[in-house]
């Protein structure tokens, strides 16, 4: 096709077109020949038009979790929501508002949660983990225990589309946090409107949990579970604010993180080509543990906090792959499944841990490592009035972060029918 000359751009002096149905040298053609020429233009001017808006999609999707931090930050309703649900309302609403980009929206769900993964890792110490008081240990062991007991349970007694992911990621979810929902869920082929729902379902019951363990909580176990020793410390755990950190850290952070997950999926291809999505996310989980043992790369100031920008990211890229209508439709059956894991695993932990006589703000602090993550476990210590477990519940919060991947695939496999 002959390249388009350019359009009239103004009186005298201006550059201007051939007649239309001519030639560039003003000789007539054929009908065919111009139905060609529109036809090829129509899809240059569509193409450009759809790879600008893939850049426009891109740039929301790396931009509105800097407003969501910052809006949470500023502004009270905002905080309560927290920017990783404020991520998400904004995503469903974009999808189902406005023309998306599917195939980029999905690439952006897995780049963000392989990339994470290393990321939360790298800050494990699991020397200290090791050295960490027994009841702090077992306590987390019996969170663990209960929700994949309680998980399993729901899965056999509901019997619902889905079950046996829901499984896994519930586990992932309630033994470590999102990062563990999310990689599961890629790993296992969970659909998208599943997740949203599931993550939904969460947002709602374990914010429930939270004002429980914000208000009374302490005083209600404390009928049944020991008080914490404070004598019995053979020393205080202090805690230090995190290093300042900037743009080079950020970007060494995510070279380390494209590095180790190239390395895992590299392995993982040259062992064996075949195997599912499953073994690459465990072998970057691998890769990441080990890389924790090398000082400079845990002492990296900003890793962290870098995995959790790339979470907000996946928050806003998977609520975009939602659709409202089905999840309206299907909420119920994954409500009450996400009810009877999240309550069921609550009460048996405080069962077993009343059995094996653990205390009070040990069962509180590694329940709330166990069902949020490490990122509320500061505020529940504050609650608790008990800066001495705040160090425990950090690092089972993280070591979550290992565990919960594993345990998770690893029981919805079990689960999975024929």
């Amino acid at each position: 096709m002959a390249e388009a000359e350019p359009r009239s751009m103004g009186q005298e002096g201006s550059l201007r077109s051939p007649v239309p149905g001519t030639d560039p040298t003003g000789a007539r053609r054929r009908g065919g020949d111009i139905s060609a020429d529109l036809s090829c233009t129509a899809e240059v001017e569509v193409t450009t038009v759809a790879s600008v808006g893939s850049v426009i999609q891109a740039v929301v999707f790396l931009g509105f979790p800097v407003l969501a931090i910052w809006g949470a930050r500023r502004y009270k309703p905002l905080g309560f929501l927290g920017p990783i649900v404020l991520c998400y309302l904004f995503g469903i609403a974009l999808g189902n508002l406005v023309p998306i980009d599917t195939g980029l929206a999905s690439t952006f769900t897995e780049a963000t949660v392989l990339l994470a993964i290393p990321l939360l890792l790298f800050t494990t110490d699991f020397r200290a983990w090791l050295r960490i008081a027994k009841p702090a240990v077992l306590s987390f062991t019996l969170a663990a225990v209960a929700v994949i007991v309680t998980a399993a349970t729901a899965t056999v007694i509901l019997a619902v589309p889905h079950d046996w992911q829901m499984a896994g990621m519930t586990v992932g979810v309630y033994t470590g946090g999102t990062p563990n929902m999310s990689a599961i869920g890629i790993a296992l082929g969970v659909p998208d409107e599943t997740f949203v729902l599931l993550n939904g379902a969460d947002v709602i019951l374990s914010g429930v949990y939270l004002l429980f363990l914000l208000s009374i909580a302490q005083r209600v176990l404390g009928r049944f579970l020991p008080a914490f020793d404070f004598a019995a410390l053979g020393e205080t755990h202090h805690t230090t604010d995190r290093a300042e950190f900037g743009w080079r850290n950020v970007l060494a952070a995510l070279g380390l993180s494209i590095l180790v997950s190239g390395v895992a999926v590299g392995i993982v291809y040259l062992v064996a080509p075949d195997l599912p999505i499953a073994a690459v996310i465990l072998s970057i989980t691998t890769v990441g543990i080990l890389a924790s043992f090398v000082p400079r790369i845990r002492n990296l100031p900003g890793t962290f906090e870098t995995g959790e920008f790339l979470l907000l990211v996946f928050a806003v890229a998977v609520g975009t792959l939602a659709n409202v209508r089905s999840l309206i439709g299907a909420f119920g059956d994954v409500f009450l499944f996400v009810t009877i894991v999240l309550i069921g695993a609550i009460v048996l932990h405080y069962l077993l841990a009343a059995i094996f006589r653990i205390d009070t703000d040990t069962v509180l602090i590694t329940s709330t490592a166990a069902v949020f993550g490490p990122a509320f476990v500061p505020p529940v210590a504050a609650a608790l009035k008990n800066r001495e477990i705040l160090v425990s519940g950090l690092t089972t919060g993280v070591v979550g972060y290992a565990i919960g991947n594993y345990a998770g695939i690893a029981l919805a496999y079990l689960l999975r029918p024929g």
